[in-house]
């Protein structure tokens, strides 16, 4: 996508497989434009997505993203926000 976007993976089957998670955040990845980021929108239950995505994202893209964790929203979930850098 040639525009930043948001995912979400925060309901429903996301909320138990952090497997699923992890393989949709990287589709989302993969799917936006170098210079552009999706924020990943991660289950509550999961607490920070630094602590299991952010290492996953990297080893999978290297140096291609930038990763930044934003917040956590106020319907539970949290938000990685991940630049396409190359």
């Amino acid at each position: 996508m040639e525009t930043n976007w948001s995912i979400s993976l925060e309901h429903g089957e996301y909320e138990s497989n952090v497997e699923l998670v992890v393989k949709e955040a990287i589709d989302a990845v993969r799917q936006t434009a170098k210079g552009f980021y999706v924020n990943v929108v991660t289950p509550a239950n999961f607490g920070n997505p630094e602590d299991y995505l952010s290492e996953a994202l990297l080893l999978f893209f290297g140096n291609k993203i930038d990763i930044k964790y934003i917040d956590q929203c106020g319907c539970g979930g949290f938000v990685l926000r991940v630049w396409k850098s190359k």
